[in-house]
C-alpha cells in the first residue's frame, strides 16, 4: 500500500433528525442522518401491521374471498 493516500480513520459523531446522537469509526468527523435505529418503524415497532392486515381483506373482498362457502 502507498503511504499518506488514505484518509484518516477518526472517531465520528452521528446526529438522527429525531435527537438521537451516537459515535461510529469513519473518514469524516461529523455525519446527519434521517432515520435511526431508534426513530425507524421496523426497529421501534410501529410498523404497519394494520397496512398488512389491510391488504389482506382487501385482496379477499377484490377476488370474492370473503364471503363464506356454506
Amino acid at each position: 500500500m502507498k503511504k499518506d493516500i488514505h484518509p484518516k480513520y477518526m472517531e465520528t459523531k452521528v446526529t438522527c433528525a429525531c435527537g438521537n446522537t451516537f459515535t461510529v469509526q469513519s473518514n469524516k468527523p461529523e455525519l446527519q442522518l434521517e432515520v435511526c435505529d431508534k426513530c425507524h418503524p421496523f426497529f421501534t415497532g410501529k410498523q404497519g401491521a394494520t397496512k398488512k392486515a389491510g391488504r389482506v381483506e382487501k385482496f379477499n373482498r377484490k377476488y370474492g374471498f370473503d364471503k363464506k362457502e356454506a
